[in-house]
């Protein structure tokens, strides 16, 4: 009977055994990969960022517009590396989790970050060669500061795979089960989450036509549409469309209906900074059923607008204020 009992247990202990193999395997290969990544991260910081700061090279806006929260990534890299290396996998990497949306903002801002760095290289020869020289150090292996600039979205590709494998592979009586298995699920939705925007991207860019619509939703998050009404200091409101980003707010114009090509598209017709961005309720304050007005003060615009619906008047001021805080946190 026990030797029976020891030959129906084997498949089961050998099943643990590859389990534990692969865990082992895939913690290792997550200690080495963030060991590699936080020298990456630091690497850009040392290098580039401070030294462009210490040295005034490029203003404060366009400086954040190229590095974005990478310094608050690293922060966070650096928080998770002794975990990992103690072997506290489930109470680093949850622990790792509440700094997720840094990556969901990094991810915002690459288009505008790519963008920035083009645009400086061309008009700015101090810029220019201060990135080639920099480039030239033999501890960036001939990276570009292009293609750094991408390593964070890249590692939470893998954070994905590793965790989740991580996870797969831990056992429910493991100390750290529940925190590996819960660091899997806000790793995968966020992901959903860059998924899904890419989606609205997508959607949003397909209702633009014209030379200026180009490109213009690339490496955004989008936030919320829908119709307003512009109010002009004469003359009747307009009715337009806006698309709210985390950095812009873009303000169309639909095109005619008998357009022979762009018929059901919009024309854009204006983009609004939002980190230049002042948002006053001007009435609408009391959830009455006549709906309110939202004024938006930028340099040197200042634009009134009107909605009939107080819920879509609500959706709009509560998604302007996050776009105008979420840039200043």
């Amino acid at each position: 009977m026990e030797i029976l009992c020891y030959r129906a247990q084997c498949p089961v202990q050998e099943q643990r055994a590859r389990w534990e193999r692969k865990r082992a395997c895939t913690a290792l290969e997550l200690l080495e990969t963030e060991r590699r990544y936080q020298e990456q991260l630091g690497l850009v910081a040392t290098y580039f960022l401070r030294i462009l700061k210490a040295k005034g090279t490029l203003r404060p806006p366009e400086r954040q517009a190229l590095f974005g929260s990478w310094e608050l990534i690293y922060g966070a890299s650096q928080e998770l590396l002794p975990y990992l290396e103690e072997g506290h996998w489930g109470q680093g990497l949850e622990g790792f989790c509440r700094h997720l949306e840094l990556y969901n903002q990094f991810a915002a801002n690459s288009e505008r970050s790519q963008t920035t760095l083009q645009e400086q290289l061309k008009k700015n020869k101090g810029f220019q060669r201060f990135v080639r020289l920099q480039e030239g150090r033999p501890e960036f292996g001939g990276l570009q500061l292009q293609d750094l600039l991408t390593l964070p979205l890249q590692r939470l590709q893998q954070y994905e795979n590793l965790i989740i494998a991580l996870a797969e592979n831990t056992g429910p009586n493991s100390p750290d089960h529940q925190q590996l298995t819960g660091a899997a699920r806000l790793i995968i939705r966020t992901i959903d989450q860059k998924q899904k925007n890419n989606q609205h991207l997508r959607r949003v860019q397909a209702l633009l036509s014209g030379r200026k619509a180009k490109g213009l939703t690339s490496g955004r998050w989008f936030l919320h549409q829908g119709w307003l009404l512009v109010v002009p200091l004469h003359g009747e409101p307009r009715p337009r469309m806006f698309f709210l980003f985390t950095d812009v707010l873009l303000m169309a114009k639909p095109r005619p209906p008998l357009h022979l090509l762009q018929s059901g598209t919009f024309a854009c017709k204006a983009l609004y900074p939002m980190a230049q961005c002042q948002l006053r309720r001007v009435f609408g304050h009391s959830g009455g059923p006549c709906g309110g007005l939202l004024s938006l003060s930028f340099p040197h615009e200042k634009l009134l607008l009107m909605s009939t619906d107080q819920e879509e008047l609500s959706r709009w001021y509560h998604s302007l204020t996050w776009a105008i805080n979420g840039r200043k946190n």
